[in-house]
């Protein structure tokens, strides 16, 4: 079952990012204006009841006198009850009507402790926002009371309300419009991969890797990834070619033993085996055979896989190979290891004195050096023979190459070395008449062997 795809996904990542992101903005927008309007209204009863602190000293005559205590803040008007020392009310403001705030227990509370404290109580159905100050001991008949001061909260919590709504329908809003711009931008940002997508499935469906995507023109993450994509089709299309060369190689590398096999299974035929047909018989199939082992063998060495961890050392595979044969002479410096496959580089070594005998001159002497510095260990075969031209060095070590139509061989000696140090991480290289391994060195194993004289 196939997800949302990422446009879908973007889409909704991207609105619900900006609505959460509004919202803690909102809230904490919403804090500090409740917070701001709370305090306002706070100031605002507090300032009315000291004025009417001051007038209760000043003219307590005029705390009686209609409309004196109406003071309204905007559209809300303030509701004030003055009382004296014993909770009687002197005077009221004209807005409370027949209503009595509900402050008995906080005006005893301030007269009793001499201090101011705000509340928030109900007039009815209205909420109020209540203060409530003790009056000084002078004046009139309010002296030693309490004056209480109370505004209708109903403005305040609307324009709170209309804050709320306001972020809300931004928060809506912004989402809308940020989701809309990461559509439209992910349709124009995923367009071109539809295009790769598109250009993939022909390829896939005609089986041609001479097909190449489209290079869109930025150079963003698609341009680069289209890019690596027609790289690694141009790779594949040379993987292709030099199989198909492979084969082709290999076709007539076989050709030639096989027609002389038939033409000598048919002479026998005809007219009985001879000793000189037989031996050319054991000729052409040990060629077969060698042919289908070096085959088998640079099969297996390309095929690649884990990279071999065994510790070889270099010095003691020429040591060994100078001991067995009459016409290799080692030079060695000291102990030198890396990761490998005993097997495969004792094999490549040997490939590579044979191309020497082959090339060199004859009775020629073959030396083997082994060096290294601190990272690269290098096994190097050199001949007495005139050595490879440059343009030469650089094929020779392609399948089925010969420098000599008249050797003999398989082609394929100098291709299994290649393989063999490819796999090592490594490489092969030729320069004249010195053919060159180079591997990362083991430099820990290589040392903690001491030194070797040479040979």
């Amino acid at each position: 079952m196939s997800g949302p795809s990422i446009r879908l996904r973007s889409i909704v990542a991207a609105a619900v990012g900006i609505l959460l992101a509004l919202v803690v903005v909102g809230a904490l927008v919403s804090v500090l204006v409740s917070r701001h309007l709370h305090r306002s209204l706070d100031h605002t009863l507090r300032q009315r009841a000291v004025e009417i602190a001051q007038l209760s000293v000043s003219a307590p005559a005029l705390l009686t006198t209609p409309g004196s205590l109406d003071s309204p803040i905007g559209s809300t008007q303030l509701l004030v009850e003055v009382l004296d020392r014993h909770g009687t009310i002197i005077a009221r403001s004209l807005s409370l009507g027949g209503r009595i705030l509900p402050a008995g227990s906080r005006v005893r509370a301030a007269i009793g402790s001499g201090r101011p404290h705000y509340s928030n109580a109900e007039l009815g159905a209205e909420h109020v926002r209540v203060y409530t100050a003790p009056l000084a001991d002078i004046g009139g008949a309010a002296r030693g009371g309490a004056i209480v001061v109370a505004a209708s909260t109903h403005d305040l919590d609307e324009t709170i309300a209309s804050v709320h709504l306001f972020v809300f329908l931004t928060g809506l809003v912004a989402a809308l419009l940020g989701a809309a711009a990461v559509a439209l931008l992910m349709r124009r940002a995923l367009a071109p991969l539809g295009r790769l997508a598109a250009a993939a499935a022909e390829i896939e469906r005609t089986g041609d890797p001479r097909r190449r995507l489209p290079q869109p023109t930025s150079l963003d993450e698609v341009g680069r990834l289209a890019g690596t994509l027609n790289a690694m089709l141009g790779s594949l299309e040379r993987a292709r070619a030099n199989e198909r060369r492979f084969l082709a190689d290999a076709s007539h590398e076989l050709r030639t033993p096989l027609t002389a096999l038939r033409g000598n299974v048919a002479y026998i035929a005809r007219h009985g085996a001879t000793s000189e047909v037989v031996a050319e018989l054991e000729r052409d199939a040990e060629r077969l055979a060698r042919l289908a082992d070096d085959l088998l063998v640079l099969s297996r060495e390309e095929s690649g896989g884990e990279l071999p961890s065994e510790p070889v050392r270099l010095d003691l595979i020429a040591r060994e190979l100078a001991g067995r044969e009459s016409d290799v002479d080692a030079v060695v410096s000291g102990p030198v290891a890396v990761r490998g496959d005993r097997a495969a580089l004792e094999r490549a070594l040997a490939n590579l004195v044979q191309n020497g005998r082959s090339y060199g001159p004859p009775r020629g002497r073959i030396t083997v050096a082994v060096e290294a510095n601190d990272s690269v260990a290098r096994l190097s075969v050199t001949d007495e023979g005139a050595g490879l031209q440059p343009y030469e060095a650089e094929r020779a070590f392609e399948r089925f190459w010969r420098g000599r139509r008249d050797r003999e061989g398989s082609g394929l000696g100098l291709a299994i070395v290649r393989a063999s140090a490819e796999r090592h991480g490594g490489r092969a290289y030729a320069a004249g008449a010195r053919f060159t391994i180079e591997l990362p060195r083991l430099r820990d194993l290589s040392e903690s062997h001491g030194r070797t004289n040479p040979s």
